[in-house]
């Protein structure tokens, strides 16, 4: 291979067809890298390290895509397994959220975290679409695959791909990658293999993927991100930004347009002659208070007798009603 040259884009190219699930690239990323690794335990199928984390950079994933019933030579379906890793995405969203600018891009197009600029705050942990960033119990910062920085600054290829027995992992300048997949695809397309598609080669997906894959299903199947999902969130994207525009302006102006109806209304209040004489007010004249009736007479006889009395018509006084 020609020497590496700061200033060019490198990357993967992970071709899936070829892939035999052998974990050399695990073994290899964890020894180069000095990562103490998980304790295996065996999950679904063949398994044994189920994600990428703060101790696992690289990941073989395994799938049963085999029918349980018995088919024909040739006309079968086999394992689907593939070498996970980060993908050094040309939209890294890991970058954009980072506050203390620890990700950075490298001479190599690389995105790589500064372990002693990260804060440990892990918002690129809930940013990354592929979660292959893990935080590293020990130290406290985030750690995932570097594309063998320290390697590349050699002149050396990523032991990774220096470890793959089938060259499944290859390494190389991004554009020469982007062309031997073109190749390979063409080949899979002519032997009947309508299913193989790249994945990340253009800018559809995260603005392209210097990691990317040829693969032997849809994305999905892998746990990738469609083209269709594979966007940064909407504050992100142009459309994101011209609403957040939008937005601002309909504020600014709604404050300017009450800013001036203020203004209209102050005015009007100053335009009052201040030495013109205020109306007297009237003043409400009180009702006078009702005098409380009287009290009934309690030596005034009640009952039948009252009512008698009350009945008589007033007149000059009888005699039959003089006493004795």
């Amino acid at each position: 291979m020609p020497h590496i040259t700061p200033g060019q884009a490198y990357g993967f190219f992970t071709d899936t067809s070829v892939c035999i699930g052998c974990k050399a690239c695990e073994v290899a990323c964890k020894q180069w890298n000095q990562l103490e690794g998980n304790a295996p335990s065996f999950m679904d199928g063949f398994d044994n390290t189920g994600r990428l984390d703060a101790q696992t950079w690289r990941h073989v994933q395994f799938h049963d895509n085999v029918p349980d019933d018995s088919v024909d030579a040739g006309g079968g379906k086999a394992w689907l397994m593939m070498s996970d890793v980060c993908k050094h995405c040309q939209h890294a969203s890991c970058m954009e959220v980072c506050p203390t600018n620890a990700i950075i891009r490298t001479e190599f197009d690389t995105v790589f975290i500064q372990p002693d600029v990260c804060n440990g705050c892990r918002n690129c942990i809930a940013a990354c679409p592929y979660d292959v960033i893990g935080a590293s119990e020990v130290t406290g910062v985030v750690q995932k695959c570097t594309l063998c920085y320290d390697r590349l600054q050699n002149d050396m290829t990523p032991a990774c791909a220096k470890a793959c027995p089938t060259e499944s992992i290859k390494f190389g300048p991004v554009e020469e990658l982007r062309q031997t997949a073109a190749k390979r695809l063409e080949i899979l397309h002519g032997q009947g293999v309508k299913e193989a598609q790249l994945y990340g080669h253009d800018e559809k997906v995260y603005g392209g993927l210097n990691a990317f894959f040829l693969l032997m299903d849809k994305p999905e199947r892998y746990g990738l991100p469609n083209e269709r999902n594979a966007v940064l969130p909407s504050r992100n994207n142009k459309g994101g930004y011209l609403t957040a525009a939008v937005t601002a302006l309909l504020g600014v102006l709604g404050g300017l347009i009450a800013l001036r109806r203020r203004k209209e209304q102050v005015a009007t209040a100053e335009s009052v002659d201040p030495e013109q004489p205020e109306r007297p007010v009237k003043p409400v004249k009180p009702e006078p208070p009702k005098e409380p009736e009287p009290p009934e007479d309690p030596g005034r006889p009640e009952g039948p007798e009252r009512q008698e009395r009350s009945e008589r018509p007033e007149g000059p006084e009888r005699p039959e009603d003089r006493d004795g």
